[in-house]
């Protein structure tokens, strides 16, 4: 079998015919909407039915002496730590804003080196990897035979230019129990709301991996002044200035982030984990829906682009690989017997939002048993992997908020429908799967609201003196939603209506999470300010959890 060869599912051979059966769109007279979009989409297309695009396999090599601008723009990075092997990536792109990153079409031989010291003077491991046009000159390295538990730098070379150096952690030996384990959790980036001043302290913390959770990047339009931002000392091109539509339009996108300083710094100096939200994508799609009313084969071909783009910039496995608009990003990591974490999925299976989406009344839709926030299979492959665990901490990191959250003190309540608030049998199903594997300490980490949370975990949620069966930690924006506050106007009455919430606040940063033999531990690091730069960081709460007795109680 070929590289540029997949085995494909039935699931996966019914959508190729969905999207050469798409791909017929493209003939005069259509809209200008859907032929952005098929046209776009179109790379995409042949990599789904497993036809390289433009002879990926047979491209020409490109001479090195045309690099004559550093190709390394977009920093390096690494992720998905195993006990003897780690991920590294990096993407070519001399000139990040233009189409094509700057490089002619040909392939680039890039070379690599793992060491255990800053100045690669123990080299570990070398090779190379080829970086094809195809995948838009971005690179990735599968590094084998390293130690468990250990700290090593990483660096590329290209032609005659050399990278940044990356600093990157392998996980502890699967029988190991280590002492604790530090990450970080993220999410909600938007360039257009503010600086990335929380990731330039994060870079400095001392943590062994960073969970991002999700909308990574925002499909919506960048002014020439970056939004919120408001630069003087630069114009962004006017293709910023529109939403992502095309496969070009995300790679593009991810130029624009990944050319952020402070980002940068952040992934050279962790490794990092990642699922998505929405926003890679498009706000808010359920599975194959999406939000806006367009047919439902351009909205994959639009998935397919978006997906392909997020392989292509994110440090991830082989297994992760997209065909078409499918790509299985839930994944187990374990750090010895400490932690084991299931990386969910929660925007690719779900079924559509109940009610219209929004914040509604809870009804008979949106509490159909059938509703599934996961999809069977990977419900399935979580409980199993909950059964099989012997770690001391059982940790989900995924995207939108798990505990019920009322917005109002009252029985005239409502629940957001895209939340897991919107699929509580779904909910219901993971805690009870929860319960009969006997996960003592079950930890859930989480994105998208923009505001840092704290909740324990009910049996009942409509009873407050439940049983308490987890704890959940919520992570606030990097930059969504602008500055913020310490308390939103909605503050009192949500504090009021979940006394499960321990904690809640308004500003942007991160959240530290000490995981412990005895107990866990959750700092909420914020940043006062976003829309100017170089703000402090602050911790603005700290709670813990004690092992086999889970709840949250200020530290």
């Amino acid at each position: 079998m070929t590289a540029a060869q997949t085995i494909m599912t039935p699931d996966q051979d019914a959508r190729a015919a969905e999207l050469r059966a798409a791909a017929r769109l493209l003939e005069p007279g259509v809209g200008r909407r859907r032929f952005l979009t098929a046209t776009g989409a179109a790379a995409a297309l042949a990599f789904a039915v497993n036809l390289p695009a433009a002879g990926t396999a047979s491209a020409a090599e490109l001479d090195a002496r045309r690099i004559t601008e550093n190709p390394f723009t977009l920093g390096v990075a690494s992720g998905d730590p195993h006990p003897s092997s780690v991920l590294i990536w990096t993407r070519l792109a001399p000139r990040p804003y233009e189409p094509g990153g700057g490089l002619p079409r040909g392939r680039v031989e890039v070379r690599w080196e793992v060491a255990r010291d800053e100045r690669f003077r123990r080299i570990e491991r070398r090779g190379s990897a080829t970086a094809h046009a195809e995948f838009a000159h971005s690179v990735r390295a599968e590094v084998k035979g390293l130690g468990s538990g250990r700290v090593y730098y990483y660096r590329f070379r290209a032609a005659s230019w050399t990278s940044p150096v990356g600093r990157t952690r392998t996980a502890p030996a699967a029988g190991a129990r280590p002492g604790s384990l530090a990450l970080a959790a993220v999410s909600c980036q938007a360039y257009h709301d503010g600086y990335f001043t929380a990731y330039r302290h994060l870079a400095a913390e001392d943590v062994d991996a960073v969970f991002h959770l999700g909308d990574y990047l925002y499909e919506y339009a960048v002014n020439a002044t970056g939004g919120a931002r408001n630069y003087t000392d630069r114009r962004l091109p006017a293709h910023f200035n529109r939403e992502t539509v095309t496969l070009e339009d995300y790679r593009l996108r991810y130029a624009l982030y990944k050319s952020d300083p402070d980002l940068s710094a952040a992934h050279a100096a962790h490794p990092f984990i990642v699922t998505w939200d929405d926003h890679e994508t498009e706000n808010n799609y359920a599975g194959g829906t999406p939000e806006n009313d367009v047919p439902p084969e351009e909205f994959l071909l639009r998935r397919a682009a978006a997906y392909r783009a997020y392989w292509e910039n994110q440090p991830l496995r082989t297994p992760q690989r997209p065909t078409g608009p499918d790509m299985r990003l839930y994944r187990r990591l374990t750090f010895g017997r400490l932690a084991q974490f299931d990386i969910l999925d929660t925007r690719q299976y779900r079924s559509d939002q109940a009610y219209g989406d929004g914040w509604r009344t809870p009804g008979p839709e949106s509490e159909d048993p059938s509703r599934t926030m996961t999809g069977a299979a990977q419900e399935r492959w979580l409980i199993d992997g909950w059964r099989a665990s012997n770690a001391t901490w059982n940790v989900v990191p995924q995207q939108v908020t798990f505990a019920q959250r009322r917005d109002v003190p009252t029985d005239a309540f409502k629940l957001s429908m895209d939340s897991w608030d919107g699929y509580p049998a779904s909910r219901q199903r993971v805690l009870a799967g929860a319960e009969s594997a006997g996960v003592e300490n079950l930890m859930v980490l989480t994105g998208d609201v923009h505001v840092s949370y704290a909740f324990d975990l009910k049996k009942d949620f409509d009873d407050p003196a439940s049983r308490t069966i987890g704890t959940e930690i919520v992570t606030t924006s990097i930059a969504s939603g602008k500055d913020g506050s310490e308390r939103p106007a909605n503050w009192e009455n949500q504090t009021r209506a979940n006394p499960h919430l321990k904690h809640y606040n308004g500003r942007r940063g991160y959240a530290l999470v000490t995981l412990g033999a005895k107990e866990a531990r959750a700092d909420f690091r914020t940043v006062a300010a976003v829309t100017t730069p170089g703000a402090p960081v602050t911790t603005a709460a700290s709670f813990t959890t004690e092992a086999g007795n889970p709840g949250l109680t200020p530290a």
